[in-house]
């Protein structure tokens, strides 16, 4: 345990000073709900947004927006550096097991997507007048299964992407595909069918809806979070069977 501790003390460290970290899950989720604000308005339209205002469609979204960047984009090239310039296997000498070094960049993946979320969260009610969810009790277990969720995956990319510019290159071209695709981006409903048909199969898409369902006051979706789940304990079996330390 006091390993894992000062090991995610100093991961948060060098997250903290990654612009890449910063970029993605801080500031891109903010600069793009307000110029989609900018854009749609918070007028609800029965015929997209699910029925609802823009905005109050895209908080949720990019709540799970949050999540992906962390995991597709921030842990994937953390990993592989650290592969690269030999600290994995440093880690391995020293006798820090695969769980300590996975646990301590899940906790601080919380750390920085929680505080994201919050800000997101804040910077729409008080520009943009957004309700809070009222299924707040539901909403938290939600949020941990995405993030959860979103980590493994990041683990999986981690763990088989070869080289940092591979996972550069190949987490923010899924993080753009998935906010197009997946919810984020255009309203679901103008895409056209194939599209659509892609997005679902991207694990962002099944996150977002089951934030959405319950930030909306639609209820807990069982069928999403069991996909959600699947993403996790496949992503995560994944990466412990394929995971190298050099």
């Amino acid at each position: 345990m006091r390993t894992l501790l000062k090991l995610t003390w100093v991961e948060i460290k060098l997250f903290i000073r990654d612009p890449l970290t910063l970029v993605f899950t801080i500031a891109f989720p903010v600069i793009n709900l307000v110029v989609l604000a900018g854009v749609f308005g918070n007028t609800p339209d029965p015929e997209i947004f699910r029925g609802v205002g823009p905005i109050d469609y895209y908080v949720p979204a990019y709540i799970g927006l949050v999540l992906a960047a962390f995991g597709i984009v921030a842990l994937p090239v953390h990993i592989t550096s650290y592969r690269e310039r030999g600290i994995l296997k440093r880690f391995r000498a020293s006798s820090i097991s695969v769980r300590a070094v996975l646990g301590s960049q899940l906790i601080v993946g919380s750390v920085i997507s929680i505080a994201s979320s919050i800000l997101l969260i804040i910077l729409a009610m008080l520009i943009y007048d957004v309700q809070f969810t009222q299924h707040f009790a539901i909403f938290i277990p939600a949020f941990l299964l995405g993030l959860l969720s979103m980590t493994a995956f990041g683990f999986f990319l981690g763990s088989v992407i070869p080289t940092t510019r591979a996972a550069q290159g190949i987490g923010i071209i899924l993080l753009f595909l998935m906010m197009i695709l997946g919810g984020a981006g255009p309203p679901p409903e103008v895409l056209p069918d194939s599209m659509g048909t892609v997005g679902s199969f991207m694990p962002v898409k099944h996150v977002i809806t089951l934030l959405q369902d319950l930030w909306l006051g639609f209820g807990w979706n069982t069928s999403v979070s069991l996909i959600v789940a699947g993403i996790l304990i496949v992503s995560t079996v994944i990466s412990l069977r394929f995971f190298r330390w050099e």
